[in-house]
C-alpha cells in the first residue's frame, strides 16, 4: 500500500482515520494548516509525514502533495477532511465571508482531487473520500449547508470524470457532532472510510451517511 494522505488532519475524524488506516499497515501523511494540529497527532502515529499547508492557498497545497508523493510514493486514499464550521443564518456572512468558507469546504477538495486523481486514473485505482456532512441544510449553518451540498455535487462529478478509470471517489456524510464516546464518536465513523476503500468495484457506493446508529462490525 503506498499510503494514505489526510488532508484537515486533527484531533477528531483526521487522528481517527490516520489511526484506521495506519492500523492495516498503511504510510500515513498528515496535512494541516498549523504544526500545532499535526504535532500531537505525528508523535502519536510515531512514523506519520507531517506536512503544513493551507488548503486555500493552491500553491501550498500543491506542494504537500507532491511532497507526500515522492516521499511516500503516489497515494491509494486521500481524504480530504477540512472544513469551517460556523453558525451563520442567511445573510448574516459578508461575501469574503461566505468566500472563506466556500474555499475551504470545497474548492479545497477540487484542487486536491484535480491534482491526484489524474494519476490514479493512469494506474485504474485509487480512493478519494470527502468528508461530508449537513444531509439537510439547516438555516442556523448556512455557509455549511451550502459547502456540505457543494461536496456532494463534487463528489458526483469527481465519480463521473474519474470512476469509470478505477477512480472511488465517495463521501462520509456526518449528520450531527462528532465527539468520543457519543453516536458520532470518530472512532466509529473512521470505519466508513475503511470500508469504503476496500469495496469491490462493483459494490462501490458514493456517500454512506452516518446517522449515530452503530457501524457493522465496530
Amino acid at each position: 500500500m503506498a499510503g494514505t494522505v489526510i488532508i484537515g488532519a486533527g484531533p477528531g475524524i483526521g487522528r481517527s482515520v490516520a489511526l484506521r488506516f495506519a492500523r492495516e499497515g498503511s504510510p500515513i501523511t498528515l496535512v494541516a494548516r498549523s504544526a500545532a494540529t499535526l504535532d500531537p497527532l505525528a508523535a502519536e502515529l510515531g512514523t506519520a509525514l507531517a506536512l503544513t499547508a493551507d488548503v486555500t492557498d493552491e500553491k501550498s497545497l500543491k506542494t504537500a502533495l507532491d511532497t507526500a508523493g515522492r516521499e511516500r510514493g503516489e497515494p491509494d486514499v486521500v481524504v480530504y477532511n477540512a472544513a469551517i464550521i460556523q453558525a451563520d443564518t442567511p445573510g448574516e456572512l459578508s461575501v469574503e465571508g461566505h468566500l472563506a468558507a466556500w474555499s475551504v469546504n470545497v474548492v479545497g477538495a477540487i484542487t486536491t482531487a484535480a491534482h491526484v486523481a489524474p494519476g490514479m486514473a493512469e494506474r485504474g485505482s485509487g480512493t478519494i473520500i470527502v468528508t461530508g456532512g449537513m444531509p439537510e441544510a439547516v438555516p442556523a449553518y448556512t455557509s455549511l449547508s451550502l459547502g456540505k451540498a457543494g461536496v456532494r455535487a463534487l463528489v458526483s462529478l469527481l465519480d463521473t470524470e474519474f470512476g469509470p478509470s478505477g477512480v472511488h471517489v465517495a463521501t462520509v456524510t456526518v449528520a450531527g457532532a462528532v465527539a468520543k464516546g457519543s453516536p458520532f464518536d470518530p472512532d466509529d465513523i473512521a470505519e466508513h472510510y475503511w470500508r469504503l476503500h476496500t469495496q469491490p468495484r462493483s459494490e462501490w457506493e458514493q456517500e454512506i451517511v452516518h446517522t449515530g446508529l452503530p457501524v457493522s462490525g465496530v
